[in-house]
């Protein structure tokens, strides 16, 4: 039943019925189009009050809770449900796994229309909480206020926010005191840097204006316990800039890498800035099973080290090696995963369009006195040709993890032409995987499918998929 209210259409007693993508539940309206509502757990029983109308659906939110799900848990988080972060801290752990498995599979199976073996089952991640290798924060000054806040009327004498950004706003910054994603001393370094900028009047940006001191923190750290700090100032203040830098030096002298830069760019990227080293050296070490991977600021690294570890060894494990194959890794990064499975190879050829990922990877190949590797940067569907294969031979396996958007059609078209017996597809996005696989269904057969969690409380889900060539 529905009525209306300033416009908004209010449906009672809906039962949300399943996890959507993005991190949001499923409920059905009356009128059976889906509602999608955030901070709700399947088996809730709610009001919900619609925020959107589009043609097939509404987005809405939920005002009043009627059943509450068993599969519902206490978020850990102060923030739970202002930060969009960690979408899922209201759901036990083991429905998480169930919902993220399930993601695959559909994608899988309605994406790309092709036979599926038996689901391993979805590698779990041992740490629930502080598993974040990487955070990046935002500083501000006028930070986002909660309900509550606006509601008590209260006056607000301090706007500055050192935190994330709110979904879909650019500019407001949720003030964040404590976060369980990443190891201390992140949360230290970054309320101590907050506090010294307050008691010493350093300006936070404003991102309408584009004017302040304090523009981004990024806080690196590694299993080996190593720690990177990255402050991005946006006024180029020697004074200040050294101020605080002297300041998180001498508070924090665990801190490996101390670094900075001066952006004044419209955006806060920072792959095309001049990375700075104030103190300490410019990388931090990572380490994997006696192997040593050198991280800088623009490297990219898998989030999770821990469970990076798990995900790589079932690669290796799919990938089927005896030491007598020459393996092509596509989309190689910094190498780490080229390097991981060069013990059980002939030699492995790795491939990526980052010129400075290819130098770490050789940089880091010679650190661990790894001999059988070989690294090229290029765009992959232009350096990944005939002329390319015949330099280097045929492989026998080939690996290959894309970004997001899955591989380019040419990269699938020339997997296709080499024909290796075996190829290991890791993917960050089960749809543009699905998409990939039903290019590849003629050829070969998916015989392996094993999803690994490798961020808790959220929605995203890894999966690694071994395809064989059909006899």
């Amino acid at each position: 039943m529905g009525r209306k209210r300033s416009d908004k259409i209010i449906f009672e007693n809906v039962s949300v019925l399943d996890a959507g993508a993005k991190g949001v539940s499923v409920a059905k309206a009356p009128d059976g189009k889906v509602i999608f509502i955030p901070n709700v757990v399947p088996g809730d029983v709610v009001d919900v009050q619609t925020l959107k109308k589009k043609r097939a659906y509404y987005e809405g939110r939920a005002i009043k809770f009627h059943e509450l799900s068993e599969h519902r848990t206490v978020p850990v988080c102060a923030h739970f449900g202002s930060c969009g972060g960690c979408k899922w801290q209201n759901m036990t752990y083991s429905q998480q796994l169930f919902y993220k498995n399930q993601e695959v599979y559909n994608n899988l199976k309605r994406i790309g229309k092709i036979e599926l073996p038996e689901f391993e089952p979805i590698m779990g991640s041992e740490k629930r909480f502080f598993y974040r290798n990487k955070m990046e924060f935002s500083f501000s000054n006028s930070r986002w206020m909660t309900e509550e806040e606006i509601a008590s009327g209260a006056t607000i004498d301090n706007a500055n926010a050192l935190g994330f950004h709110i979904p879909r706003m650019w500019d407001k910054i949720l003030d964040i005191t404590h976060c369980s994603l990443q190891e201390d001393p992140s949360n230290a370094i970054r309320n101590e840097i907050r506090d010294f900028a307050n008691a010493n009047a350093l300006s936070f940006f404003n991102p309408r204006e584009h004017s302040g001191l304090l523009r981004t923190l990024m806080i690196r750290t590694a299993s080996t316990g190593e720690i990177m700090v990255l402050v991005q100032f946006y006024d180029n203040d020697r004074e200040k800039r050294e101020l605080l830098l002297n300041f998180l030096a001498e508070r924090f002298p665990e801190i490996t890498s101390l670094q900075y830069v001066v952006n004044q760019k419209a955006n806060d990227t920072l792959y095309d800035q001049d990375i700075i080293l104030y103190k300490g050296r410019d990388y931090i070490l990572e380490e994997m099973e006696g192997l040593k991977f050198s991280i800088n600021a623009k490297s990219f690294y898998q989030t999770n080290s821990d469970q990076a570890y798990e995900l790589y060894k079932i690669t290796r494990d799919f990938a089927g090696l005896t030491g007598n194959e020459l393996v092509y890794d596509l989309y190689t990064g910094t190498g780490t995963i080229a390097q991981f499975v060069s013990k059980k190879a002939s030699k492995v050829i790795g491939v990526e369009a980052v010129p400075e990922a290819i130098a770490d990877a050789k940089e880091n190949a010679k650190r661990n006195a790894i001999t059988n590797c070989e690294f090229f940067a290029g765009d992959m569907k232009e350096v990944f040709n005939e002329e390319f294969i015949a330099t280097h031979g045929r492989p026998d396996v080939i690996i290959t993890d894309p970004p997001r958007d899955g591989m380019h059609k040419d990269v699938v078209a020339q997997i296709l032409n080499i024909a290796p017996e075996r190829v290991v597809y890791v993917s960050c996005n089960s749809a543009t995987q699905a998409r990939d696989l039903a290019l590849m269904d003629e050829q070969y057969m998916v015989t392996r499918v094993r999803p690994v969690d490798m961020f808790p409380q959220t929605h995203h889900v890894e999966n690694v998929v071994l395809l064989e060539k059909r006899k």
